[in-house]
């Protein structure tokens, strides 16, 4: 996979795909020689030479129509990464229902509007694949994230249900679960805290690698279950969390 050529002759969608994990991988798709658009609520932020596709996976209509115009200019959709989705903080009691549902809705069915929209594109393909972006939430007990953990649950299991439903069509769908990433959201998270250096050191800590996981290496993940090397691979789960999901180290000595 780190021939520039990988990935050459494929059509890409990634959602979400103008900043953080979304940029990274549309980026080292394209580098990879895949045509690769991004759909966004804004797209622009997403440099030459991807495509640029205004969407809410939020609004089915909106979806629909990106979709199918991605496909359209593309030729086709072979690979789908399913990467929009938004935080949450807070125990059970700290998120209303308007918050769970809102979550729920970009997070889950976010996937569902998009994947269902692109089906009819990917059963074209010979080499198709769809990619979730899940968390090290759905599978770790983290503190404070009651609502985004339930989300990313559902989209572990989505993915799993997805990969069952799709294997004899040739579609494979895989999930990455990454730990704490150094993208834009989490800066903001760290901006917003009361003492940002000390909630940096602790998420550092949290990780047995002793740093965050950088967008980059997420997509690497992404590009590899998203193209022919991983041609075995579906209803996977990668980790890229530093460790975190297997790990249980004794405490650094002082």
């Amino acid at each position: 996979m780190t021939q520039p050529t990988a990935l050459s002759g494929l059509k890409a969608i990634v959602t979400g795909g103008a900043s953080g994990i979304g940029l990274a991988t549309a980026e080292l798709l394209a580098a990879r020689g895949a045509d690769v658009a991004v759909l966004d609520l804004e797209p622009g932020a997403a440099p030459s030479p991807l495509r640029q596709y205004r969407a809410d996976v939020g609004d089915d209509p909106s979806v629909r129509r990106a979709v199918d115009a991605a496909a359209a200019d593309l030729g086709g959709i072979d690979i789908l990464v399913n990467n929009a989705g938004v935080g949450a903080i807070g125990t059970i009691e700290d998120n209303d229902d308007a918050q769970w549902r809102r979550v729920f809705d970009v997070n889950v069915m976010g996937i569902v509007r998009t994947s269902r929209a692109a089906l009819p594109h990917l059963r074209r393909s010979r080499s198709a694949a769809v990619v979730n972006t899940c968390s090290i939430a759905a599978t770790a007990g983290l503190p404070q994230r009651a609502l985004y953990s339930a989300s990313k649950g559902a989209v572990l299991s989505l993915t799993l249900a997805m990969a069952a439903d799709h294997i004899r069509e040739g579609i494979r769908v895989n999930c990455v679960n990454p730990g704490t990433v150094d993208t834009p959201w989490v800066g903001r998270l760290l901006d917003a805290a009361q003492d940002p250096a000390a909630e940096r050191a602790a998420l550092e800590a949290r990780q047995p690698s002793g740093r965050l996981v950088t967008a980059h290496e997420v997509a690497e993940a992404i590009a590899y279950l998203a193209g022919p090397a991983a041609g075995s691979v579906t209803g996977s789960a990668l980790a890229v969390d530093g460790g975190m999901a297997g790990l249980r180290l004794r405490p650094a000595a002082h």
